[in-house]
This record gives C-alpha cells, sequence and structure tokens, in this order.
C-alpha cells in the first residue's frame, strides 16, 4: 500500500477533480433558459429535454474507454488530460447560436461525466479492499458537482454574463488540472488492453451492478437533472428557488453515498440493496399518486436523495471484486449504464410530456424498473452463488 499521505492526496484530488468536472457537466440544467435566449433559439419541450440529456449520453459510453484508460496510462495523466480537453466546449456554449450546434457542444460537454470512471480508478489502487466502500463512497462525494452547479449558477447569472460564468469554469479546470500535476500517479495495467479490459463484460457480476446503478445512478443524474423543470413547471417556482430544490437533492444523494459504502463494508450489500429497492419501489408509486402535491412532492425529493445515495455506494463497494487488475475498466462498464439511467429519462418524460400534457406516467417506469431489478437481485441473493454477494 502507499504511504498514507499519498493515499490521502489522492483521495482528496480525486474527488475535487471529479466535483468540478460534475459542475461542467451539469451546468445545462440550471442555466438552459438563458443558454437558450442568449443562442436565440425557440424549442419545444422534447428538443429541451433532449438538450439536457445530451451531455449524458457521451459522459456515459465514454466512461468505458475512459475509465481502460486510467488502468492502463493512470488516472493522474488521464484526469489532466480530461480538463484540459473540457476547456474548449465551455468555451463554445455562449457563443453558439444554433440548436444544432448547442447539441453538438452539449455532446462534448458530456465527457465531464468520465471523471467517475477515471477518479474511482485513480483512487482504488492506494487503499485496501476492506476499505474501499467507504473510500470509493468518499470519491463519488465528487458528485456534489452537481449541487453546485444547480444552486450558484442560477445566482451567478443574476450578478455576472453568460460568459463571466463560463469562464470561471474554464478558471476552476486549470486550476485543478495544475495542482493534479503534484499528486501522486496510481498504479497502472500496462498489459490492459481493450480486449482483456471488455472481458469484464463477459461477468455476470457486471451486468448485475450495471443494472442496478442502471437504476440508482440513473435516478441520481435525472432528478438532479429535471428538478428544475418540475418545479418550474409544476409549481411555477423560479430558477432560483427550482436550483435550491435540484442543489438539496443533489447533496443529499451524493452525501448518503459514502454512508451506502461504509454500511456494504458491515452489512452484507445484496441485503442492503434488497430493501433500498423496495423503498423506491414504494416512493416512486407514491410521487406519480401525488405528483402535483408540493408538500408531497417535496419530501419525497428527500426520501429519493436518500435512497439513491446509500444504493450508488452499496453497488461501487462490489465494483473492486469483479475483475481484480480491471477496476477501471468494470467502473467504466457499470458507470456508463448508470449514466445512460439518467439520459433516457429526461427524453421519455419530455415524450410523455407532450403526448398526455403530464408525467405521470414517466414516473411510475421508474417503479417498473425498481421491480425488475428486485426480482433480479432476489434471485441471486436467494442463490448465494456470487462471489460479490458473499
Amino acid at each position: 500500500m502507499e504511504s498514507k499521505g499519498k493515499s490521502y492526496l489522492a483521495l482528496t484530488m480525486g474527488t475535487l477533480s471529479m466535483m468540478i468536472c460534475f459542475m461542467v457537466w451539469l451546468c445545462l440544467a440550471p442555466l438552459v433558459d438563458v443558454i437558450l435566449k442568449n443562442a436565440g433559439v425557440q424549442v419545444s419541450e422534447f428538443q429541451r429535454s433532449f438538450l439536457l440529456a445530451t451531455p449524458i449520453l457521451l459522459g456515459s459510453i465514454m466512461r468505458i474507454p475512459m475509465g481502460i484508460l486510467s488502468d492502463r496510462w493512470g488516472g493522474k495523466k488521464t484526469y489532466i488530460v480530461l480538463m484540459l480537453f473540457l476547456i474548449i466546449p465551455v468555451l463554445m456554449m455562449p457563443r453558439v447560436h444554433s440548436y444544432g450546434m448547442l447539441i453538438f457542444t452539449a455532446l462534448l460537454l458530456g465527457m465531464a461525466g468520465t471523471s467517475f470512471a477515471i477518479g474511482v480508478s485513480y483512487v482504488t489502487g492506494f487503499f485496501p479492499p476492506e476499505k474501499q466502500g467507504l473510500v470509493l463512497g468518499i470519491t463519488g462525494v465528487g458528485n456534489i458537482g452537481t449541487a453546485f452547479s444547480a444552486f450558484f449558477l442560477p445566482r451567478l447569472v443574476k450578478t455576472m454574463s453568460l460568459n463571466g460564468i463560463f469562464y470561471l469554469l474554464v478558471v476552476l479546470l486549470v486550476i485543478f488540472s495544475i495542482l493534479m500535476l503534484f499528486c501522486p500517479e496510481s498504479k497502472t495495467n500496462k498489459e490492459a488492453t481493450i480486449g482483456k479490459s471488455l472481458s469484464v463484460a463477459k461477468e455476470k457480476d457486471t451486468w448485475f451492478l450495471a443494472l442496478f446503478y442502471f437504476l440508482t445512478f440513473g435516478l441520481f443524474m435525472s432528478m438532479s437533472n429535471l428538478l428544475p423543470t418540475f418545479m418550474t413547471k409544476l409549481f411555477s417556482q423560479s430558477l432560483v428557488d427550482a436550483g435550491i430544490w435540484a442543489a438539496i437533492f443533489a447533496v443529499i444523494g451524493t452525501l448518503l453515498r459514502p454512508v451506502g459504502g461504509y454500511l456494504s463494508d458491515k452489512i452484507r450489500p445484496m441485503t442492503l440493496l434488497r430493501y433500498d429497492f423496495i423503498a423506491l419501489i414504494i416512493v416512486a408509486i407514491v410521487l406519480g399518486l401525488f405528483l402535483e402535491t408540493q408538500g408531497i412532492f417535496s419530501t419525497i425529493v428527500v426520501l429519493l436523495g436518500i435512497l439513491v445515495g446509500l444504493g450508488n455506494g452499496i453497488i461501487f463497494k462490489m465494483v473492486p471484486f469483479v475483475s481484480s487488475g480491471n477496476t477501471g475498466a468494470v467502473t467504466g462498464f457499470v458507470g456508463a449504464m448508470g449514466g445512460l439511467g439518467g439520459y433516457f429519462p429526461p427524453i421519455i418524460l419530455g415524450i410523455i410530456k407532450q403526448s398526455t400534457g403530464g408525467y405521470q406516467i414517466g414516473i411510475y417506469l421508474i417503479a417498473v424498473v425498481a421491480i425488475i431489478c428486485l426480482v433480479l437481485l432476489q434471485k441471486e441473493y436467494i442463490s448465494g452463488a456470487r462471489k460479490i454477494v458473499k
């Protein structure tokens, strides 16, 4: 094991760098109306939802190759290259003036989401397996960047130009790229090839974790993305107030992640997940029934944040045990599915809203996916044969 000083430095910088990247990844949601107005573009409900979902697409798919690259090249170098690349779409966003270019720029912004696979791969090598539930949960606290975007950006847009906000993001990316230069490098696996790394797809455990993460992290991303829309459309709240609720959800979901990881160090993860899924089913059904009742909606938002945060931490406790030496690849694969879980709901809800005038059917689909996960989980739990559930 590395010295404690180097290990904790890697954990700190891996987490903070992810936080900055997640601020960039979800910067569109709190600013979408301002960005559309700046671009001089009028859009339908579906086009608006598609724009919000677009960064999640590339950020999900590219987690696989970026996770593999982190295993082979080292998380430190990969992090630096990523943050420098993100400067390009960040500078582009306030300067484009067509819907097509907004979509293209949003797609490039999506690379920020790959920071999750990089961060987990980077930090894992500095800590022993018995501590990785808590450590990876702490690393996942970098997700709180979504809360910072939701809370601060609507306020900043009142005091500074749209260009100024994106310049601020550029400054943060440059600062953390420089700071990362002084961090230790993680162990690399020079023998990691795309073929060997993608062999994790042959592991049944990889697919189970991917599906479970599709639900829990997908909910975290989609609700962080959609809460400003829900609060403004359903309850006519201001963009600033809607951003507060998005931030509350993101903070709860983020801070409960290490709690889920810590509990998984002490209690069988699949036991914890079973109860988490049952609670998600109940909460989703209640949300669908009382979607337009603000008090109940607000309470459910808090409960959802708790459940997805715990679920995300529990699931990633198990990632390092799937394929030794390929943690980045497994992280990329599972993380990609989780990201896709955040990509589809905004689009589906946009279609449902445009077709039916409401969101209820889309909310009930959350319960359906949770039921599928629970059934598959219960099957594995009863068999007790998988190495990750012991």
